[in-house]
């Protein structure tokens, strides 16, 4: 896979997409990030030129930042796309949004050109067909930030080809990663199994059996967990939580995966985590009670 020649195509330029921006440039690779805003593709470029400062300062990486982001280029016309070999989708945990913006790059795309979500629970094969291209279209989910996490997890739908899969996971071990494959179920691996964690952590605070605080100490002490669940929460963001556990409630017909009372009210209160100051914890500063 040559990383001179190939151009990667990221659609989304918030925290996910700026993450992959920065991974693929940092592999070395052409990237061409779209985004509606000209405020937010500014603002993915200054995140980018941060987190690369700090990786460079710690010797993470050895080039220099400023080289790493000239392979960067802004664009707000989703017809720079279609000279891309892969374009890699990652906006609003939205099912109509993702259709509606998938359908537009697979009409723009090239015969070969790949197409990818990062959805971490809505249907693979649902949003293939949205694309118009399923054949070509697979679930590539990064995880957050995504220069630092070291695994994506892979989607083929229904229609994916075996050449797409094939060629996914040559690009994730050229973008320095490791890949596990997931069915596609409703939250595949990764979200059924965190979101349950989370979940269950709101109904404990809830219920008072510990505070917010205990309960992550517990599991990041306890469990050597990077951090603890609701702080996690926190930065993923409720809403987030909150749509893939709808999305496993509905998608696989089980009152099991209900979310928790709290996290809902707490949504319904604007209370998101860290991108709106506040969630279970106030930022920076207390956690807030329940």
């Amino acid at each position: 896979m040559n990383s001179e020649t190939m151009l990667i195509g990221v659609a989304g330029a918030g925290s996910m997409g700026g993450g992959i921006a920065q991974l693929a440039a940092m592999a070395g690779f052409r990237v061409r990030l779209y985004a509606r805003r000209a405020a937010a593709l500014d603002d993915a470029v200054q995140s980018m030129a941060v987190s690369l400062a700090k990786l460079h300062e710690k010797g993470l990486v050895t080039e220099a930042p400023t080289e790493i982001i000239a392979r960067v280029s802004s664009c707000h016309d989703l017809v720079t796309l279609s000279y891309c070999d892969l374009v890699i989708e990652a906006i609003a945990e939205q099912m109509e949004l993702k259709s509606e913006l998938l359908r537009s790059i697979g009409a723009a795309l090239g015969k070969e050109a790949i197409l990818a979500s990062t959805t971490s629970s809505l249907s693979i094969t649902a949003l293939g067909q949205a694309s118009g291209i399923p054949e070509r279209f697979v679930g590539m989910h990064f995880m957050n930030p995504v220069p630092l996490m070291e695994v994506v997890e892979l989607i083929a739908g229904a229609e994916t080809s075996s050449q797409t899969t094939a060629f996914v996971q040559q690009m994730v071990l050229a973008l320095g990663k490791q890949f596990v494959c997931s069915k596609d179920q409703p939250g595949f691996i990764i979200t059924r199994l965190l979101c349950v964690l989370i979940n269950e952590a709101f109904e404990m605070l809830q219920a008072g059996v510990a505070s917010a605080e205990e309960i992550d100490t517990a599991m990041h002490l306890g469990a050597h967990h990077p951090m603890g669940p609701l702080a996690l929460a926190d930065m993923i963001g409720l809403d987030v939580i909150l749509a893939a556990m709808q999305t496993m409630e509905t998608g696989m017909d089980s009152h099991k995966y209900a979310a928790a009372p709290l996290l809902r009210d707490y949504v319904a209160q604007g209370r998101l985590g860290r991108k709106s100051g506040q969630g279970v914890y106030r930022y920076e500063g207390q956690p807030l009670k329940p």
